[in-house]
């Protein structure tokens, strides 16, 4: 599939901010954090913004963005738009939550944990738009939604406990939830790239056709003699070898030395803690990014079959 930088800057940005806002519900409703309203704000304008930012890259790839409210009306039977609504209405529980944190001194734990709960729901919402899509294997398993949640978590945990570095705010559970969430990223990248290069379940020609049993399946001559929306869309490729060297470069650059800079802290002076945790940060950042690229350059559509790919 042909990768949308809108898209991938919608899926990482906006999945590190849900997974934010999640842990703000989370700890806040735990009991575990403080009122204190400066340190609020910087938690709510770092995750908001992310977020924001996310909602907005998303409709840059859309023809007609005025019409990006039709999406919110079809929530019965799409996960396009059922991502839509509950998008905007975590921003109801958040609210409610930073009204009661910035200007009132008080964490209500309901709030924090609605919000926890939405924000949550929001992401898998997300991953289920491309789970959901049979006619692409890449997408269409088990590993997308638990992956969109360990890649949220990952990158949303690293700004929490940078935060909560410098802030009053509790750190021991902070750098917990970034190891668990970068350590889980790391086993589900693996064991998602080993079931896609394994052909598993892998859509071919003879499958698409249902002429196997025939023999091999040939195409004799293309449906096109250039090239069309499909195959510019649909039939995007990227080469063995590049997609090896940019797997190299998601799993060490965004989770595998961001975790040994998360375990890196617990032997240095706060102020370094805070230097290895902004790295982590920057280096999460790129390995995501490259990580969300390949999800969708590697992905291969049936549709491809036809036009000479020997499977999909």
């Amino acid at each position: 599939m042909h990768p949308a930088l809108s898209v991938i800057l919608f899926t990482t940005a906006s999945g590190a901010g849900y997974a934010m806002l999640a842990l703000l519900g989370l700890f806040g409703a735990s009991g575990v954090l403080s009122a204190e309203p400066l340190s609020g704000w910087i938690a709510f304008v770092v995750s908001l913004g992310m977020v924001a930012f996310g909602l907005v890259s998303s409709t840059l790839h859309l023809g007609h963005p005025e019409r990006a409210w039709r999406a919110f009306s079809q929530w019965r039977s799409s996960w396009l738009s059922r991502e839509g609504v509950l998008a905007v209405f975590t921003f109801l529980p958040a609210g409610i939550y930073a009204i009661g944190w910035l200007f009132l001194g008080e964490l209500w734990a309901w709030a924090g944990l609605l919000l926890s709960v939405s924000a949550f729901a929001t992401v898998c919402a997300t991953a289920m738009i491309y789970a959901s899509l049979k006619p692409i294997r890449a997408w269409h398993n088990l590993w997308t939604v638990p992956g969109y949640l360990a890649l949220g978590l990952a990158s949303g945990a690293l700004w929490f406990t940078l935060w909560a570095e410098l802030m009053p705010a509790v750190q021991k559970p902070a750098y917990d939830f970034a190891a668990i969430g970068l350590a889980a990223a790391i086993a589900l990248k693996l064991t998602y790239w080993q079931f896609l290069d394994s052909g598993v379940h892998a859509a071919t020609a003879e499958s698409a056709t249902g002429l196997g049993q025939f023999g091999k399946v040939r195409m004799l001559t293309a449906p096109h003699t250039e090239e069309n929306y499909l195959l510019k869309e649909m039939g995007f490729r990227v080469a063995r070898k590049h997609a090896q060297k940019l797997r190299r470069i998601a799993l060490f650059a965004g989770f595998v030395l961001p975790l040994a800079a998360v375990i890196g802290t617990f032997f240095v002076e706060h102020i370094f803690d805070v230097a290895l945790l902004a790295v982590a940060i920057v280096l999460n950042a790129i390995g995501t990014v490259t990580e969300r690229w390949l999800f969708f350059a590697e992905a291969k559509h049936t549709v491809t079959l036809y036009y000479g790919a020997e499977r999909a």
